[in-house]
């Protein structure tokens, strides 16, 4: 595991040492391993992933590793949690159970419990200090009662399905640090095109996502964006104790994993304790943001209520260029946009002119890309511009992508933005982030590029954290 510079591990080593305690038995190394990506903080105070995955294996521990951060938040900070899973018995029976079971099998945990519900659909824990964890089915409505969530837990991550993230994300709008932690196996058929762009994503290194990956099958992306998934033997013992962290801790048996491999069969027993996954087909799309989770990010009606950032990207053959916008929704969502695209560069610094005797705003320009020509132009016109350097838009690529995968993002559906989203590629920069690659796309992407550099004013961006893989 590498840690950013500013990252802290003392929260996360705190709760390890409270939940041993009451627990009476110790979190295995993979089990650790999760709660420090979960509990890592920045210098300020912040998270240092926003956004975490734990891809595991069934009998993995996945249950005790969040267990642990939940009853931080609950106990220690206060928190607000969304816990979100999607089979109701699961829920009542399993995860609820398991909290109450710890928190009233000790007289001084006891104590900080206000109250608790457990009807089916309802469940929730309320502490004295105003702690509160829900439990809830993920549905068009799980979300419903709930606000100001500042941990979202998307359990069995593999049945996530696009509508019912779209329903509960918006909990974390106005969260001052929320943050949301995904577990799961992997997905077959296809399915939970949310969870797979996860997984590529921590592969590219494309934002500042944590992830903790224990899957025995390999997979590389190569330069056109195209995903080569390597061959696993479900049936090679090797391969069972490299991958299967609870074989190792004895959880599990070797005996169990064979009766388990007979009634599931190659397929299943390599998803459920392999973690084989069978993505959905890119086409060569960089596919970091599904392209059901960018339909889950458009708001038709969605309005910027700041003071917005605006930007020029011109293609490096020079014939298209784009003006992009972005700011913040009323409800704290960051909205993109395209405002002007056009053929050719003849019109750019008139209409840049334009825009800047109406908003009095500096225009944002990549002062290492092709619309870095147009600087001195513009300052000549009285244009106050923004110099970007190429981390600048590293971080800026990185905070857009975990925007839309977290549902944080609103964009209007405009036909120009969704057609470049859906050929680009990335390419590493020099830091280890990714970057849009115009030469290698499959389409022209300055609308994409555009609204990434418009971006990069809205908010402070952080350094790309730390991947687990």
């Amino acid at each position: 595991m590498a840690l950013p510079p500013a990252a802290s591990l003392d929260e996360a080593h705190a709760a390890i040492e409270l939940w041993e305690h009451y627990r009476g038995r110790p979190l295995d190394e993979g089990q650790r391993l999760d709660v420090c990506l979960m509990l890592a903080t920045r210098d300020d105070g912040l998270w240092a992933s926003p956004v975490t995955g734990h891809e595991k294996p069934r009998q993995s521990g996945k249950g005790d590793s969040i267990e642990v951060v939940e009853l931080w938040d609950l106990v220690q900070r206060s928190a607000r949690v969304l816990h979100t899973i999607h089979d109701a018995v699961l829920l009542a029976t399993e995860t609820q159970s398991r909290m109450l079971s710890l928190l009233e099998g000790h007289p001084d945990l006891r104590r900080l419990v206000g109250r608790a519900w457990k009807g089916t659909g309802q469940q929730m824990i309320e502490m004295r200090n105003g702690g509160v964890i829900w439990y809830r089915t993920r549905t068009g409505a799980g979300g419903r009662g709930v606000d100001e969530v500042d941990r979202l837990v998307v359990d069995e991550a593999q049945h996530a399905e696009l509508h019912h993230l779209a329903a509960i994300t918006p909990t974390q709008a106005v969260a001052a640090n929320p943050q949301l932690n995904a577990l799961g196996t992997g997905a077959l058929e296809g399915k939970s095109g949310w969870w797979w762009s996860l997984r590529k994503q921590a592969k590219l290194r494309s934002g500042s996502l944590g992830w903790a990956g224990w899957s025995a099958q390999d997979f590389t992306v190569d330069d056109k964006g195209h995903v080569l998934l390597a061959e696993v033997d479900p049936f090679d013992r090797s391969v069972w104790w490299e991958t299967i962290p609870g074989l190792v801790a004895g959880r599990t048996s070797i005996d169990f994993l064979e009766r388990e491999l007979a009634v599931l069969g190659p397929q299943g027993f390599a998803q459920e304790y392999l973690c084989v996954w069978a993505p959905p087909d890119d086409g060569g799309s960089a596919d970091v943001i599904a392209p059901d989770v960018w339909a889950g990010c458009q708001r038709p009606q969605s309005k910027i209520v700041s003071n917005d950032c605006w930007a020029l990207s011109v293609s490096p053959d020079r014939k298209w260029a784009t003006i992009g916008i972005a700011g913040r929704t009323a409800d704290g969502l960051e909205h993109v946009e395209s405002l002007d695209r056009r053929p050719g560069t003849a019109w750019v610094v008139d209409r840049c002119v334009e825009v800047w005797n109406a908003k009095r705003l500096p225009v944002r320009i990549h002062k290492s890309a092709p619309e870095g020509a147009f600087i001195a132009e513009l300052v000549e016109r009285g244009v106050e511009v923004v110099e970007v350097s190429t981390a600048d838009v590293s971080r800026a690529t990185g905070h857009l992508i975990d925007a839309a995968n977290a549902f944080k993002l609103a964009h209007l559906g405009q036909g120009v933005l969704d057609r470049a989203l859906v050929g680009a590629v990335l390419r590493p920069g020099a830091d280890g982030a990714s970057v849009w690659d115009a030469r290698k796309s499959s389409v022209e992407i300055t609308p994409l590029s555009a609204v990434t550099v418009a971006l990069s004013g809205v908010a402070s961006m952080a350094e790309p954290e730390f991947f687990v893989y």
